[in-house]
């Protein structure tokens, strides 16, 4: 017999089929995008005349071990936004404007309406954030990956004048500190998820305020650029942190500058649902659910006081936004007090 690619499980002419399939999900009318599918490369136009002194802001992601519930229960399109939405969020947090998106979809056989899925969401996810899906790759290895798994990772550049970075340096004591509301897990704490899933296989079907378990862990990562874009321009915020895997603390630290301390009111933080059902069946300690999620912190934004009320006022547009902390001196960059409510 005669060996091919195809005999390999690379089927090189399905690839391009899909590949003509999915050119409409990133054509785009950004003047910046200078080129569309095809090409080896992307070209993208970085010059701004408002930007004297740019620098590019670079982050890569992946939706972790969500994707495979994701595949699994039907929510193809919708974990991309999850991506997508995490990423940018990553850059903001920085004082950044996304511009382009690359994405990488590894799998081990390619399936075109999965495939047109993902690139549909991820599409869709960059033009509600105001940047461009821009291109990216398709890999088939099925001798890496087993059939009906896909593993996606997506990078992003954003763009900031070196004057505007946001990087908590100007933070200072008797500031306030402020939560954005998460919607729920966003992509954190999965595979803590799937083994709760694993051990009880029952609850998939349990309704928490009207919703299937499901339906609720699988909600797509909130998306922030747009509720605090203009207080960024309008230098508003000291610092900013997305909070995703390690928590509260092991995210909100890393704005924090040495002599400063950020003394969180926990009392104040309104738990989602969600978290009170995994904590209650999973029997899992407070601790650890800090440590693993977000807890219903999506964001955290350190503001004068002066201007506290004025940005609470302006993300909660968007979002619900309200204060649950304060800078205070200390060298312990994190100091917790009072407890959730997982009541």
């Amino acid at each position: 017999m005669e060996l091919t690619y195809s005999n390999a499980g690379v089927d090189i002419d399905k690839t391009d089929a899909i590949k003509s399939e999915i050119s409409d999900f990133i054509d785009t009318d950004n003047p910046r995008v200078l080129n569309g599918l095809g090409p080896f490369a992307s070209l993208y136009d970085i010059k701004f005349d408002s930007i004297k002194n740019p620098v590019l802001v670079l982050k890569a992601e992946e939706p972790g071990s969500k994707q495979k519930l994701a595949v699994e229960y039907g929510y193809a399109e919708s974990v991309c936004h999850d991506m997508i939405n995490h990423l940018i969020n990553d850059i903001i947090v920085m004082g950044a404007t996304p511009l382009a998106v690359l994405d990488t979809i590894i799998c081990g056989e390619a399936d075109s309406e999965i495939i047109k899925s993902f690139i549909k969401g991820m599409s869709e996810a960059c033009k509600a954030n105001d940047c461009a899906l821009v291109g990216g790759e398709t890999s088939v290895q099925p001798s890496v990956v087993d059939k009906g798994t896909y593993v996606l990772t997506s990078s992003v550049a954003g763009i900031v004048d070196r004057h505007d970075i946001i990087d908590g340096s100007a933070i200072s004591e008797g500031d306030v500190v402020l939560t954005v509301a998460s919607n729920g897990l966003h992509t954190n704490g999965y595979s803590l998820v799937r083994l709760l899933m694993d051990k009880m296989p029952e609850i998939i079907e349990d309704k928490i305020n009207g919703e299937t378990f499901i339906e609720a862990v699988m909600k797509p990562h909130t998306a922030y650029y747009k509720s605090v874009k203009d207080l960024v321009a309008a230098k508003k915020i000291k610092g900013m942190a997305h909070i995703t895997g390690g928590g509260i603390e092991g995210n909100l630290n890393r704005i924090i500058p040495d002599g400063l301390c950020a003394e969180v009111d926990s009392a104040k933080i309104e738990v989602p649902p969600i978290f009170k059902y995994i904590k209650n069946k999973g029997n899992i300690s407070e601790a650890e659910m800090l440590k693993t999620f977000n807890c219903g912190a999506g964001l955290m934004i350190v503001v004068d006081k002066s201007v506290a009320d004025s940005v609470i006022k302006h993300v909660s547009q968007f979002y619900k936004c309200y204060e649950t902390g304060k800078i205070i001196s200390g060298n312990e960059k994190i100091k917790f007090k009072n407890c959730l409510n997982f009541d």
